[in-house]
């Protein structure tokens, strides 16, 4: 039986979240070179422990991003419900910016490994496009967005800033100059 398919007992769970959290911390501080042992040490579980639940370092690397990926629309019913719609939605977009920026170099790692990263990441990657489109309606809705924004040209365009964001490394004041221009092209003109 997979993992998948059989719930984790609640040890078994706060020690899987344990290792992803001491990973993410192990390759800031270390890299992709990141050991699996290095890995277990910072989690304070045995090596056995992780490699029960990551059999490769590429697994826990899409773990991490998938993970990641979750925490980011754990938020988006907060935000739908947010009084200001407009902000909502552009500090979601900011949200997903920034994220992509930490993911990039897990995705290439994986993307070395021969691992299908967007197949790893499609279910959330589907919940992201869902929290995206909730929040751009909404905002459209009480005019902060321009109406004629359709969901497939927002993607776009933030698969382009993501992109940007990814390859190059933005200190903060190109990211909010670039975003800024974005932002206002999404508001309306009146």
């Amino acid at each position: 039986m997979t993992e998948e398919a059989k719930p984790l007992r609640a040890d078994a769970r706060r020690n899987r979240a344990r290792v992803l959290e001491a990973a993410e911390t192990v390759l800031a501080r270390d890299g992709v070179a990141a050991s699996m042992r290095a890995v277990a040490q910072e989690a304070g579980v045995g090596l056995g422990t992780i490699y029960r639940h990551f059999p490769t370092r590429e697994t826990l690397y899409e773990a991490i991003l998938v993970a990641r990926m979750e925490r980011l629309i754990e938020h988006a019913p907060a935000l739908r419900e947010a009084e200001d719609a407009g902000a909502a939605f552009f500090g979601f977009f900011t949200d997903i910016v920034d994220n992509a920026t930490r993911m990039r170099a897990l995705a290439d790692v994986l993307a070395d490994a021969g691992m299908d990263v967007k197949a790893g990441l499609s279910e959330v990657g589907s919940a992201v496009r869902s929290a995206v489109e909730a929040l751009l309606i909404r905002a459209q809705q009480e005019g902060a967005v321009r109406e004629d924004l359709r969901l497939p040209e927002l993607l776009a365009l933030l698969g382009a800033v993501c992109m940007a964001a990814e390859r190059q490394q933005w200190e903060p004041e190109l990211r909010d100059r670039t975003l800024r221009v974005v932002f206002d092209g999404c508001r309306p003109h009146h």
